[in-house]
C-alpha cells in the first residue's frame, strides 16, 4: 500500500512538471488516458469485456481527474505552437469550455456513486461520455 501511495505521488508530481513545461503535451497525455478509460467502459457496454464494478468506478474517478486538471492545461500561451487539435473557440469561450469540464466532473462523481451493476453503469457512463462528445464537437478540430 505504501508503495502505491509513493508511485501515485510521483505520477502526480511528474504530471505537474510536464503540465508546467508543456501544457499541450500534458493535455494530450491526459486526454489519451481519458480515452483509454472510455474505451474500457465501452468494451463493458458492448459485452467485449465483463462488467467489473471496481473498474467501472475507476473509470468515473479517471473522468473526475481529467475534469479537474484539463481546464488549467489550456492557458493562453498554448493557443498556438505544438500539434494541438484545440480550436481557437476554446479561448474565445473559456467560461463555457471550463463549465463543460465542471459538468463532466459532476456527472462522473454521480456516476461513481450510483453504479452498482451493468445496467446502472450503462446509464451513468452514457451520461458522462455525452460531455466528452459535446466538448469535442465545439472545441476540437474534426478529424
Amino acid at each position: 500500500m505504501k508503495r502505491a501511495v509513493v508511485v501515485a505521488g510521483a505520477l502526480v508530481l511528474g504530471f505537474s512538471a510536464v503540465a508546467a513545461q508543456d501544457p499541450i503535451a500534458a493535455r494530450k497525455a491526459l486526454m489519451k488516458e481519458t480515452g483509454k478509460q472510455a474505451g474500457a467502459g465501452a468494451a463493458m457496454l458492448r459485452g467485449e469485456a465483463p462488467f467489473d464494478l471496481t473498474k467501472a468506478k475507476a473509470i468515473f474517478v479517471a473522468f473526475q481527474d481529467a475534469a479537474s486538471k484539463a481546464p488549467a492545461l489550456f492557458p493562453d500561451t498554448s493557443k498556438e505552437g505544438g500539434e494541438t487539435a484545440a480550436l481557437p473557440k476554446v479561448w474565445e469561450s473559456k467560461a463555457d469550455f471550463d463549465a463543460k469540464f465542471a459538468k463532466l466532473g459532476t456527472d462522473a462523481k454521480a456516476g461513481e456513486a450510483s453504479v452498482t451493476d451493468l445496467d446502472s453503469f450503462k446509464v451513468a457512463f452514457s451520461g458522462a461520455t455525452k460531455n466528452c462528445g459535446g466538448c469535442h464537437e465545439l472545441y476540437r478540430v474534426k478529424k
